[in-house]
Formats: structure tokens, sequence, C-alpha cells
């Protein structure tokens, strides 16, 4: 989605202590009914993604779907559209299931937790994960603890770097959030440019709710917040 030193996991722990609230529950979302971002590619805006929540007792639904296309001289370069839905009972991940349509390529991934692991069976990868794993859908502020993520998109396992940039004020459609800035890169031999992960996340400070990220790729690619509900 220049030369950083990472940090191990271990290490971030460390710069986070002063905000440790960071590794809250997934239940600090409980209370969210809407999430919707702006999807912007050269600063120009070319779709959106939406995340729903529902809390029904001691299950939390968030259905998210998202779309975009970007056109050149009346060519479609990029289409994109997504659906997924993720099932937590008291905070821990039982079920995910996605369907996305990229560049007319059908992907899918479906997850179930069975007998404490998480069975994974998606279009570029079947197996089994440790039951902790958070699929890489961005909103919950826990993947940075970890250094691997499940893709939404193809349930594809993907061994992560995370970086602590810092404390940073930044805007976001002429409003203002105090944010902690995470840069997240593929723990693997390819160059930066062909990684799968490749990417700066930011969330507020105060609310843990994920504001922005961005990525280079044939241009700059953007998710920025709009509405929280």
């Amino acid at each position: 989605m220049t030369v950083l030193i990472f940090f191990s996991i271990a290490t971030l722990v460390f710069f986070l202590i002063p905000f440790s609230h960071v590794f809250s529950h997934v239940e600090h979302y409980k209370s969210l009914k809407l999430l919707k971002y702006g999807l912007y590619f050269n600063d120009k805006i070319i779709g959106h993604h939406t995340f729903e929540f529902n809390k029904k007792g001691d299950f939390l639904y968030v259905r998210g779907a998202g779309n975009f296309v970007v056109n050149k001289l009346g060519v479609s370069l990029f289409d994109f559209k997504t659906v997924s839905e993720e099932v937590f009972k008291k905070g821990k991940l039982i079920k995910f299931s996605s369907k996305t349509t990229q560049n007319k390529k059908q992907k899918f991934c479906n997850i179930k937790l069975e007998n404490n692991k998480l069975i994974i069976e998606g279009s570029s990868y079947n197996g089994i994960s440790e039951s902790n794993l958070p699929v890489g859908t961005w909103w919950n502020h826990e993947i940075i603890k970890f250094s691997k993520q499940i893709s939404p998109i193809s349930g594809r396992l993907l061994p992560q770097n995370v970086n602590f940039l810092g404390k940073k004020d930044i805007i976001i459609n002429k409003k203002p959030f105090k944010s902690i800035h995470f840069y997240f890169l593929s723990d693997d031999d390819q160059p930066n440019d062909k990684k799968k992960l490749n990417i700066n996340i930011w969330y507020d400070q105060k609310s843990l709710l994920w504001i922005k990220s961005s990525y280079e790729k044939f241009g700059l690619w953007e998710y920025r917040l709009l509405e929280v509900k």
C-alpha cells in the first residue's frame, strides 16, 4: 500500500507505555455504530469504505463494504469492490468472511474458530493459524501488537514489522487530530515496492479510532476518516 529502523514488538511496547490503553480489548469499540472512510488517489476521492457495528449480547458484528474506480482517458485502471463481516464473541474473533472483486478477479476469505485455532479458507491460502491473529481491516488498533496479520481479501498470512513513528498532530479534511503513527512493512526479502504490506497508519490518541492510512503504488493512495457514529 527510505530506510527505516524497525523495532521489535517488545521495543514497540516500551514506546507505548505512556498510552498503554492502546492494548485494550476489542470491546473498546462496542459503542460504535459506523465508521466511514473516503478513499483518495492522488488527492482525488475515488470511493468509500464503511464499517457498521452491531452489538448483540456477547456478540459484536462488524460489516464492511468498500468500492472504488480509477479511470484514465476513459479506461478503467483499477476497479475494486468488497464486502465483509467479522463476528466477535466476548471480544474474540470467531468468524470472518469476505468477497472481493479486484479488476474482475474474484477473491475470498472465510475464517472460523475451531478448537482454539483459526481455520482459514481463502483464494490465496488454506490452513490453520493462531486463534488471536488479527484480520487486516485496520479499524482494530490491536493489529499493532502482532508479528503477523491475515489478509482480509485472500486469507494470506502476512508477516509484518511494525514501526512506531510517534505522536503527531495531523489535519484530515480540515479537522485536526492528535494521532499516533505507525508504519507497517512486510517481514520478507522482497524489495519495498513488491511487498504486500508497505503502509502508514494513524490512530486517534484518545479514541484509538483508525483515522488515516496511506501507501504508494502508481500514485498516492489514502484512506481518510469522514464520519463516526
